[in-house]
């Protein structure tokens, strides 16, 4: 299965170890910031809770400025830098010393951040067919959690905030991990070049996002994102997080474990996922996608039920939530991108693509602030029943998307063989 979800080109290949590299780094300081700004630098839980908000807050105002740059001067000049810039951004948190710094070094980071995405799925788009597109794309993800975890795991026994070399140490080897992606893409001297220019870029490009906006498939493709993401992957950080504590009951070592649990679960079943899902509807895999979220929710909220009375069944039932999200999260990964890239011109591609990652940064403003006052009404009840409701109202969107889409957007064509050299004329 692994082979067969191979990419065909050898340079898409390389650019996927890069991404297993820097998300090795990722992973040593994701779970870490809050705790480092505020346990070994100092800063207040309002201060430093304003500093990673603030995070959020850029990389969403500057992810479309992104994706018209990655359209107008190609991906790779864009992505190299944002490279860079994340690197430096990243190895200066070991630096920081103060709430203006940080502020500071996090507007660095979130400028790399606003376009590393949509400038790795362009290229990712450029040197794949469009019938390998979608297991590379869920390939990508797989990789991109399991150096997720292996960094993680590698962290969890290296700091100590006692001794804020350790966190520097995390945070400069981050920023090393950055630079891989960055000399891998220069290995590849022909990658990542504007893919319009030889076929009147400028005049297909004009309108920008709002040529984009008036794609009407796209359009609800993006609706179902905001709907699906705000009720799922935007109540992670808080709304799980926060029901597992305070209605299941449970403690901060079984969330955890729910969390490495959702890993496994990611790394383990992708592959298997990606066969299954040749040659089968992607709004249909989107739909289910909405009834994998909610099942998780559900049993959440079974934990919260009788947490108070067994603490193992709550555990249990807190695990099982991030589990079957992770196979849900299976599900969505190959499946969004691949569809976004099979409506998008190459002449808008960057911009699809900025557009597909805002998404996320915009549920992700949403869904936290929502759910502190959902979790405070009757005992989490409320909350569980709104994030149930919203993914099946997005698995209904879903499947109202359906026929917008021609059978080979949707994925129920055939696969075509590839050409003699496939992609060539987009690398």
């Amino acid at each position: 299965m692994l082979s067969r979800a191979l990419p065909r080109r050898s340079e898409a290949r390389r650019m996927l170890i890069g991404t297993l590299l820097s998300a090795i780094g990722r992973g040593l300081t994701l779970p870490f910031l809050f705790i480092y700004l505020t346990d070994v630098r100092g800063l207040s839980d309002t201060r430093a809770g304003l500093v990673i908000g603030w995070y959020g807050v850029v990389t969403l105002a500057l992810s479309p400025i992104g994706g018209t740059l990655i359209d107008r001067f190609g991906a790779r000049r864009i992505l190299l830098t944002g490279l860079v810039i994340e690197a430096v951004g990243t190895g200066s948190l070991a630096l920081v010393d103060s709430s203006a710094s940080a502020f500071g070094v996090m507007t660095l980071v979130a400028m790399g951040s606003s376009v590393i995405w949509p400038g790795q799925n362009t290229i990712l788009a450029s040197l794949t067919d469009v019938d390998e597109r979608q297991r590379v794309f869920g390939l990508n993800f797989a990789l991109l959690n399991l150096g997720i975890g292996l960094g993680g795991l590698t962290s969890g026994a290296i700091v100590d905030t006692a001794r804020a070399v350790t966190f520097q140490t995390i945070y400069v080897l981050d920023a090393i991990s950055y630079l891989m992606p960055a000399l891998i893409l220069l290995t590849l001297p022909h990658v990542g070049h504007r893919l319009a220019a030889a076929t009147g870029g400028d005049r297909a490009s004009a309108g920008g996002y709002l040529t984009v906006l008036r794609d009407r498939p796209f359009r609800r493709l993006v609706i179902f994102g905001l709907v699906l993401t705000t009720c799922g992957y935007a109540q992670i950080e808080v709304g799980f997080t926060a029901y597992a504590v305070r209605v299941a009951e449970v403690t901060p070592r079984v969330v955890a474990w729910a969390l490495a649990g959702n890993t496994v679960m990611i790394v383990l079943s992708q592959l298997l996922v990606l066969r299954r899902m040749e040659g089968r509807s992607r709004t249909g895999g989107l739909a289910v996608v909405g009834a994998v979220f909610a099942l998780a929710w559900l049993v959440l909220g079974a934990g919260g039920v009788v947490g108070p009375s067994n603490a193992l069944v709550a555990a249990l039932c807190v695990v099982a939530c991030s589990a079957i999200f992770g196979f849900g999260e299976t599900l969505l990964s190959p499946v969004m991108p691949a569809l976004t890239n099979a409506l998008a011109t190459d002449a808008l591609r960057g911009r699809y693509n900025a557009m597909s990652s805002m998404i996320f940064g915009i549920s992700g403003v949403i869904g936290p602030v929502t759910a502190g006052p959902l979790l405070g009404a009757a005992n989490g009840r409320i909350w569980v029943v709104a994030v149930v409701s919203g993914c099946l109202v997005a698995s209904l969107i879903a499947l109202s998307l359906r026929r917008l889409l021609t059978p080979a957007q949707d994925g129920r064509a055939p696969a075509t063989p590839p050409a003699a050299e496939p992609a060539a004329a987009k690398a």
